[in-house]
Formats: C-alpha cells, structure tokens, sequence
C-alpha cells in the first residue's frame, strides 16, 4: 500500500524476485550448510542488473539518485531467507562507492564496470582486531615510499574479506584521529597482502568473512582514494546508505519470520484447534505485524528524506535502532511460537533468529547510533 513505489519500481522488483526464486531459494539451505554461495551467483546477479543499481551508468551501474529502487531490490533479495547472502553478494554497496566517487578516473573505469557485473568482487575493509566502532582510532599504516605505499596492519570481520579481488581499506597516513585516516584500493595480489582464516559466526553463515593481514604491502600511490588524510570523511559518507540497508534488512528479516508464524499457527494443531485460534497467540501476531509495519513505514521515510537530497543521520540512526529492535524481538516470538521446532535447523525461523543479532552490531552498534542520535538533538 506504500505511496512511495511507482511502475518500474514493481518491475524491477518482479525481477529481483524471480532471481531469488530461480537461482538462490533451491539452494540456500545447502549453502547455509556449507558456509558459502558460488562465486558465479555474482555474475547472474550482474546480468539481471541488481549490482549496478545506485551506480554511475557510465561506469557500468543502473543509474543514482534513485533510492526507492535499491529500497525495492534489497527487501526481494532479504526474500532468500539469508542475511549472509545478502550481505556477501552486497558487498559491493560498502566497498565501491568511495572507488566510483573519489578514485582517479581511470581507476574508477578500471575497476568498477567488472565488479558491476559480477565479474570482480570488491568489500571494504575498516574493522581492526583491537577495535571497531571506534574508527578513528585505527592503527593500520602506510607510508609512503616513492610512488608506492608501504602498508602494514590488520583487518577482520570483513564480508568477502577470502574472495574479493578489490579492497577499499582504511589506514593512517597522517597523525592521530580522524584527521590522519585515508584510503587506499587494494588488490589480492599485491605483494604482501594475505588473508587470514574464514571467520566461524553465530549467523550469517552463507557469508564469507575473514581476517585481512598487510605485511609490506606494496600500493601504488595512484590506488589512493581521494585526498591523502580525507578518508574518515569517505567512510562517514557510507554509512547512511549501509545504515539504511541494515534497517531494511532488519524489517525484512522480522517480516520473514512473521510470514513463517503465521503459516505454522495456522497449521499446529494443539487441545483440539490450530494454535492460530488462541487469543494469545492471535494478539502475538499482532503485535508483530504492527511493529514491523512501523519499522518499515519510518525506513521509508528516512529513504525518502535522502531521495530529497537531505542528510538524515539522526532519522537513519533511530529507523536502524528500532528496526533492529522490533527484528530481536518478532524473531524471537517467532521461535516461540514454532516450540521445540523453532529450535531446529531445518525451521526458517532458527536462522532468521541467528541473523538478527549480528544488525545491532554491523554499521555503528546500537550504542554507537544512541549517541549519534544524542550529539544530533544536542544533549
């Protein structure tokens, strides 16, 4: 019923969900198993056009400007039962963006039409060992050395971190905080660049994660992005985006769950009538539906601010907060309602239970938005 869809919206959605339908839902559960999708789903996604949306045409992409899109796409993709997935195959979304605005222009044209359609991976790499919310404080560092920067450091929880073959990573090139931070676009074949181990994690499972290491790492100084010592700048102009996908895939995830509820509990049979038909049960549902409802109409609202040109981080940072609270919370209800089955690997409910944690921590944890929030109304 949302005002906010028009015509070609639809229709991108039809073919967002007939990608999910046809090439990800036979397989999902087996790759949760396995801990990873196939690197040519990247490439079937490149071919329906689902990467290069919020891009550049001229580099390959959909075209900008257009947030309702993305909105459109994301809530189909989140339909593969998977945040993992989501994540892996959208890791594009965090690591291109400062490549496609501020590397040089034949960089830019380089790398970003193959990542655009499939054929390249890229993820960003800012998260360190001894800290993550707390990004200005990071102790990777390069320095530069002729027309090179020597790199040396660390990097973990990082989404396609085993895969990728491009890294937009944060180091130090100047002093201390945020004013010392830039970023440099790394190659998995540069000398001196290793990964580490594939991270084990509660959720997420289909999601590559891993550690990143440097060891004189060789960067030519033209893989610079933007200006020497303005990456903090970059990388705080990527959050409202990600912030965003995190609330829609938090809504998403709680609808899933919700959907799952509702089909049980009207199936279950328990003292002689579906579960369905209890008040309980029946004023659990609701609740639900209402939450996410409102998670979903707020996220909306913030989608819509940012079409209009505006900068909502307070707004983007409360819609992330109460969708990831209202996703805790359906998922939860979720498994309660299915019992002893909601406990089982086989129900959808126990993995949207899992993936939902992991949204209050990724993209500023939920302390961090509080006081995000908190510096925006001036207290």
């Amino acid at each position: 019923m949302s005002e906010y869809f028009n015509e070609t919206h639809e229709q991108v959605r039809q073919s967002a969900r007939k990608f999910i339908n046809t090439h990800v839902l036979p397989h999902i559960d087996d790759w949760e198993e396995t801990g990873e999708f196939p690197r040519e789903l990247y490439k079937k996604a490149g071919d329906a056009g689902l990467l290069g949306i919020g891009f550049p045409e001229a580099l390959g992409g959909v075209g900008e400007g257009d947030i309702f899109l993305k909105v459109a796409v994301s809530e189909e993709l989140m339909r593969s039962t998977s945040g993992g997935l989501v994540a892996g195959l959208g890791s594009l979304d965090i690591g291109l963006p400062p490549v496609a605005k501020w590397a040089k222009k034949e960089i830019r044209e380089q790398v970003v039409p193959p990542v655009l359609r499939g054929e390249k991976i890229a993820a960003l790499a800012v998260t360190e060992p001894g800290g993550g919310s707390d990004v200005a404080s990071l102790k990777t560092r390069a320095v530069k050395d002729g027309d090179h920067y020597i790199v040396n450091g660390s990097k973990t929880f990082i989404t396609s971190g085993i895969r990728a073959d491009h890294y937009t990573v944060a180091v130090r090139t100047g002093g201390e905080g945020h004013g010392g931070i830039s970023l440099l676009l790394i190659d998995r074949d540069m000398p001196g660049f290793s990964t580490g181990r594939k991270l084990r994690k509660m959720g997420w499972w289909a999601s590559d994660t891993a550690e990143l290491f440097f060891e004189d790492c060789r960067v030519p100084a033209d893989r610079l992005i933007g200006a020497e010592n303005a990456g903090f700048i970059a990388i705080m102009s990527n959050f409202l985006a990600e912030r965003l996908s995190l609330s829609i895939m938090a809504y998403m995830t709680a609808q899933l769950a919700y959907e799952a509820a509702i089909d049980y509990t009207k199936q279950r049979q328990a003292f002689g009538r579906s579960i369905a038909g209890f008040q309980v049960t029946r004023h659990k549902l609701v609740d639900m539906a209402t939450q996410i409802d409102i998670a979903r109409e707020y996220t909306y609202r913030c989608a819509a601010l940012m079409q209009a040109g505006k900068n909502p981080i307070k707004q983007v940072a409360m819609a992330k907060n109460f969708s990831v609270d209202v996703c805790e919370k359906v998922t939860r209800e979720a498994v309660q309602l299915f019992g002893g089955m909601g406990y089982m690997r086989e129900t959808v409910v126990e993995r949207l239970y899992r993936d939902a944690k992991i949204l209050s921590i990724g993209g500023g944890t939920t302390e961090i938005m509080k006081e995000l929030i908190a510096k925006q109304i001036k207290l």
